[in-house]
């Protein structure tokens, strides 16, 4: 057995393979899960132990969960045989962009059987995952933080945001501010390059500008103008957190008009592009939908 010690990581899909991938490769031992066969032998091969959901929690200390939602979190942490192979005193880390009202609720119900549960979702795409430099937000006391600390910081830089819920809060604003600056950043720029302009030129203008944000320094250039639309986070995965986050603004009487609409538009892209888009389609569809204007 490892002297670092054992992890249990249920969910191993685009981000959460590589993320588990990161944990064993400093040195811990690794027991993974996921729904899907194919991701079980794709951990296999990367040296991860793939197991039965209840084996991960019999094995680990430390269990994360990286999964899409928090109806998925609440059915693994609602599953009898789960919860009683955990041992005493266990740690889980939710790991998913969960709805942080509910990831408070579970957090209270676990306690109940003398398990700890704490919120890190992450920022930072596949890339961050691969590369194990995403920014991961916790949501935790100081005792719990300080117990994930070590086995955080092998995916990336890890930041105490608050207690329980505040790492989902976060990250669920962090989404907004993303999804709404795409949005406007890919109108801008879909209307510049209708009007003679060269995409990479306005680019570079914006990103010495005060213009600049993570879609014209990564999403455009990486996802937009390569015509891959592949940066591994769905639209639906978007808009979830974006609802999430338009809900929070709502409930604390700030009146998040900008957030709402946004979050409107949204809808109506991830209605037509479907489950399975990745975000940065909106682009595709806002092109789409373009109506010509006649010659003068």
């Amino acid at each position: 057995m490892s002297e670092f010690g054992t992890v249990g990581f249920v969910g191993l899909g685009h981000m959460g393979a590589p993320m588990a991938r990161q944990i064993a490769g400093h040195g811990y031992v690794v027991f993974g899960y996921d729904v899907s066969e194919v991701a079980h032998g794709r951990a296999a091969a990367a040296g991860i132990e793939a197991v039965e959901l209840d084996d991960v929690a019999k094995q680990s200390e430390i269990v994360i969960l990286m999964l899409p939602d928090s109806n998925a979190v609440a059915s693994v942490l609602g599953d009898a045989r789960f919860l009683d192979a955990l041992s005493e005193g266990a740690l889980v880390i939710d790991m998913s962009s969960s709805d942080p009202i509910r990831t408070r609720q579970l957090a209270r119900d676990v306690a109940e059987r003398q398990v700890t549960l704490i919120d890190a979702p992450v920022s930072g795409g596949v890339a961050g995952a691969e590369k194990g430099t995403l920014t991961i937000m916790v949501g935790a006391d100081e005792a719990a933080f300080r117990r994930a600390h070590p086995v955080l910081k092998t995916m990336g830089r890890v930041v105490l945001a608050g207690p329980v819920g505040a790492g989902h809060t976060v990250k669920a604003l962090n989404n907004l501010l993303s999804a709404t600056h795409l949005w406007v950043t890919s109108e801008a720029l879909l209307a510049g390059e209708r009007f003679g302009l060269d995409p990479q030129v306005m680019l570079e203008i914006f990103n010495t500008s005060s213009g600049r944000s993570g879609s014209t320094e990564n999403k455009w250039p990486n996802f937009v103008l390569t015509g891959s639309f592949d940066s591994g986070f769905g639209a639906s995965l978007m808009l979830k957190d974006m609802q999430i986050a338009v809900n929070l603004i709502g409930s604390t009487g700030v009146p998040g008009s900008l957030g709402a609409e946004a979050t409107a538009l949204w809808a109506r892209a991830v209605e037509d592009l479907g489950p399975r888009a990745d975000h940065t389609e909106v682009v595709a569809w806002l092109r789409d939908h373009s109506v010509d204007q006649p010659e003068e």
